[in-house]
């Protein structure tokens, strides 16, 4: 990652005894209390698993079905079977990367779709995850535009929709949508060029494909623009997919922080969105515990 605040080094600072002590307090499948899914509620909830790196995938998988969770996502096809015997979906699949040299990473943050030297390289790792996407029954792919590294903007778009149209035909024939994620370039990805909801909202609509759209995460987008629930209502026909956060830190998403996410939710849920909304929060206290809690916070 190119912030000194990246989801990895954040993750480094979590205690993982105190998340593994957490796994032997869970209830009984049978006694569980999942959030309830009353008629006209929202109950496409999912989770990144990044934020929870010290719980291995299977009872995370397991206590994720118990809170209520659809979904656990930004995970590889190597999960897909421990996802299917939970009943679990992916509803963001993580996105394909190729070292080509030493601290050179292709597909990641910093290097990807804004660059034309790095197309021949991305087509060929996407068109073989779309695959495995769609055979795994999935539907959403992440991507990211890249760093500017002095890039002016308007070539990046440009540079963005030539590398992504190469893609569109597999993507739809397939019923994958790729969703490129909005980041901040202020506190965590310095020099992501994809840090705006109006670049991309442009780059969605010159790609010109209904299998292509944003991934808004409210987090980054608090940072960088604010004015999060009006943003949602002109634009949600471009976004796809929608990620948490608290701000400040990216910890809980209740009362210790600046967003409203019931507010927040009840106006996803207005424009008709019928797709997933993940927490990619990390978590401070005992990390089910605030899982649990946000789940019950975006259940509007």
């Amino acid at each position: 990652m190119s912030s000194p605040i990246s989801r990895r080094t954040a993750l480094r600072s979590m205690a993982g005894v105190a998340a593994l002590a957490t796994l032997p307090r869970l209830p009984a499948a049978d006694n569980a209390t999942p959030v309830s899914k009353s008629p006209g509620t929202f109950a496409n909830h999912s989770v990144c698993k990044w934020c929870y790196k010290d719980i291995p995938l299977e009872p995370f998988a397991k206590a994720a079905k118990e809170i209520g969770l659809a979904s656990i996502e930004l995970l590889a096809p190597e999960d897909f079977p421990t996802l299917r015997k939970y009943g679990l979906s992916c509803a963001m699949v993580s996105n394909p990367t190729l070292q080509t040299a030493p601290g050179v990473t292709i597909g990641h943050i910093p290097k990807a779709f804004n660059r034309l030297e790095h197309h021949d390289i991305l087509t060929g790792l996407y068109e073989k995850r779309i695959a495995e996407v769609a055979d795994a029954g999935f539907e959403n792919l992440i991507c990211f535009s890249g760093n500017r590294e002095k890039m002016d903007d308007q070539q990046g778009l440009e540079n963005c929709v030539v590398g992504l149209k190469r893609l569109m035909a597999v993507a739809e024939k397939r019923r994958v949508t790729i969703c490129m994620e909005l980041l901040n370039s202020k506190v965590n990805h310095k020099d992501y060029m994809c840090d705006r909801t109006a670049w991309g909202v442009e780059l969605v609509k010159r790609v010109g494909s209904p299998r292509f759209k944003l991934l808004y995460d409210i987090y980054h987008m608090q940072i960088m623009e604010g004015d999060v629930i009006r943003t949602i209502q002109e634009n949600h026909p471009y976004i796809g997919h929608y990620h948490t956060g608290g701000n400040p830190g990216r910890n809980e998403i209740d009362e210790t922080q600046e967003i409203n996410y019931p507010a927040v939710m009840r106006a996803i849920v207005a424009t008709g969105f019928k797709g997933f909304v993940a927490q990619e929060f990390i978590p401070k206290r005992d990390p089910l515990t605030s899982l649990r809690q946000a789940v019950k916070i975006c259940t509007v």
